[in-house]
């Protein structure tokens, strides 16, 4: 999951870690940093009233106020400890977390922000551009660059058609985001005021009904045993699956109190779950959370202490378990591999992070970082010389914003040659189920190719735990490879806990809930012009969106941002979205901002 810490606050604090961002260059007429901190807070008393335009047109303001405060500390030659002193102080003075958070995620963080800082300068414009919309000229680092694609001409494109009835099908058991939480506490409190609650050492907050057996609905995360029991239910029906795509996001969500030894100790308790009762091939890919900090994977040209061969290493080991040894090589290096699943169906595995807004390293101004692009379209072009098909995983899904876009936009650009090889995409990352859809660039009218986006497995926050089954075009000449039909199950959390029985039940059939005969991407394009004009199927749609678990009402600029998104599988792009006076762009962007999770 992208972000952890809720609320507008929260949001704020995001931009704190960046004050740092801006090591001034001469001394100007600055306050003292009293003065500052004053001014800071009258602001940050004004962002909290409930009007959300005067709400965003303050974070501008915020950001470079607190930008003053700390350039100040660095025209006086402060120590890092001394500058995260103050960044912490001014989270717990204007409550924008309680002070343990406070505290800990400013440690959890201070190496490597400042690590990258001290060899990048950015302008207050540039730091502040960079998290908030419409706010000075962000620093792109991934601007203007492109990979080189092979030279061999696109073939001829033939539509994909749906399979004749009784063609063979394969089935691939989806799972992403399990987020499993070792310290998950029983009657622990759910509401505890911090990112993360329902733990043995979460705080008493602001008390109310305390986590169920099973899991919760509210700031809570997967526990050990609800993991085990998903996968004894799956172990029971294993024999009807080919093989299993696990797209990562394994720890819990308290990203301000880990450590490298807590990553690796959750990611081998899992992973030996999984290998204890799933005795299938495993695919797996990296999410953005296995990282510690979260976000915090440096390319490969960063070495010692802060090499992430700490992770990377480890990940090989365990992932070799399931994929050919000669996939070490790649895991080791960039958290990437390719393998071939059967004769004429390769899987790509990507590392997303080195798209990521978040992750820190890449303001280093690198240009496909790993060279894993550029290796991508290696692979794409073997496979398509030698008659392969390709299923391509990852974690985060390339549409959204947080994805940088010079990397969406060549990511894009490859699936756009390599469209008749591509024959599905599988992500996660969101929580969510839905989808991202890809048009031909040269004149965005012709759907060409599907990002499927799986649910996750934790509850966090306000749904359904969740996995999905794809039905794939089986094992047989001539076949398409494509995904053919979906379901998606759910453990309903009120049910099973108010019974101490849990039950993994068939949420809906893709093809029997939308009356949808065949799911090729024209067929996915005429959906996505259904949702526009039905309302009743779009209320279903919202429903499975969010796992069937209790949620708010979709109003109109959710509507618009929600189907925005199923139809652009490039980030930062309008162009596919119906944007109006009363539902602009920006509307849309401040809509997608407050609903993540930071």
């Amino acid at each position: 999951m992208a972000y952890v810490l809720f609320s507008t606050g929260s949001a704020l604090f995001c931009a704190f870690l960046l004050l740092v961002a801006s090591p001034p260059t001469s001394h100007s007429d600055v306050r003292t940093d009293m003065e500052k901190l004053d001014a800071l807070g009258r602001a940050m008393q004004e962002a909290r009233l409930s009007n959300p335009k005067l709400e965003s047109s303050l974070k501008c303001s915020l950001c470079e106020m607190g930008m003053s405060v700390v350039q100040d500390l660095f025209l006086k030659n402060k120590s890092q400890d001394e500058v995260a002193k103050v960044v912490t102080k001014l989270c717990i003075l204007f409550k924008v977390e309680d002070s343990t958070v406070c505290t800990s995620i400013v440690q959890e963080f201070k190496h490597e922000v400042l690590t990258v800082i001290d060899k990048l300068a950015l302008s207050p414009s540039e730091a502040c551009g960079l998290i908030i919309d419409d706010c000075g000229s962000p620093y792109d680092p991934t601007s203007f660059w492109n990979i080189t694609l092979p030279n061999t001409p696109k073939p001829p494109v033939t539509p994909p058609k749906p399979p004749k009835p009784g063609a063979p099908v394969s089935r691939v058991l989806f799972l992403s985001d399990v987020h499993v939480d070792p310290l998950y506490k029983p009657g622990a409190n759910a509401d505890c005021g911090e990112p993360l609650c329902c733990r043995d050492i979460s705080p008493p907050g602001k008390g109310g009904p305390t986590a169920g057996k099973w899991g919760d609905y509210r700031y809570c995360d997967t526990p050990l045993w609800t993991m085990e029991n998903l996968l004894q239910h799956l172990a029971e029906k294993q024999s009807e699956f080919d093989y299993v795509v696990w797209t990562g996001d394994i720890p819990p969500h308290n990203i301000w109190n880990q450590s490298r030894t807590d990553q690796l100790n959750v990611l081998n308790i899992v992973s030996d779950m999984m290998m204890k009762y799933l005795h299938i091939p495993i695919y797996p890919a990296i999410g953005n959370h296995e990282s510690a900090p979260t976000n915090s994977f440096p390319p490969p040209f960063v070495t010692g202490k802060d090499s992430i061969s700490w992770l990377y290493d480890a990940l090989a080991e365990t992932w070799t378990h399931w994929t050919p040894v000669s996939t070490k090589t790649n895991i080791e290096r960039g958290a990437f591999y390719s393998a071939l699943v059967r004769p004429g169906l390769r899987l790509i595995s990507i590392n997303t992070n080195y798209c990521y807004s978040l992750n820190w390293w890449l303001l280093l101004n690198t240009t496909d970082p790993a060279g894993q692009l550029q290796w991508l379209a290696q692979q794409l072009q073997q496979a398509e010389d030698t008659g392969e098909k390709a299923h391509i995983i990852g974690h985060i899904p390339p549409g959204t914003g947080e994805c940088l876009s010079a990397w969406s936009w060549n990511y894009y650009r490859i699936i756009d040659r390599y469209e008749s090889t591509v024959a599905a995409q599988f992500f996660g990352h969101t929580h969510k189920d839905h989808f991202e859809l890809f048009f031909d660039m040269k004149n965005r009218t012709r759907p060409t190719n599907i990002a499927y986006i799986g649910p996750s497995v934790t509850p966090y926050q306000y749904l359904n735990p969740g996995y999905k089954v794809y039905e794939i075009d089986g094992n047989y000449t001539g076949s398409s490879l494509h995904v053919v039909n979906q379901q998606t199950y759910i453990m309903n959390l009120t049910e099973a806990n108010l019974t101490d029985k849990p039950s993994w039940k068939l949420e809906y059939d893709t093809k029997e809930a939308y009356n949808m005969s065949s799911m090729t991407p024209v067929d996915w394009d005429k959906f996505v012009h259904q949702l526009e004009k039905d309302d009743k199927l779009f209320k279903l749609f919202y429903s499975y969106y969010y796992k069937s678990a209790p949620t708010q009402p979709c109003d109109q600029k959710c509507r618009t941002a929600l189907i925005c998104d199923l139809k652009t599988a490039r980030s930062n792009d309008p162009s596919m979205c119906t944007l109006t006076s009363e539902v602009t762009w920006r509307d849309l962007q401040n809509y997608r901002t407050a609903k993540r999770l930071c």
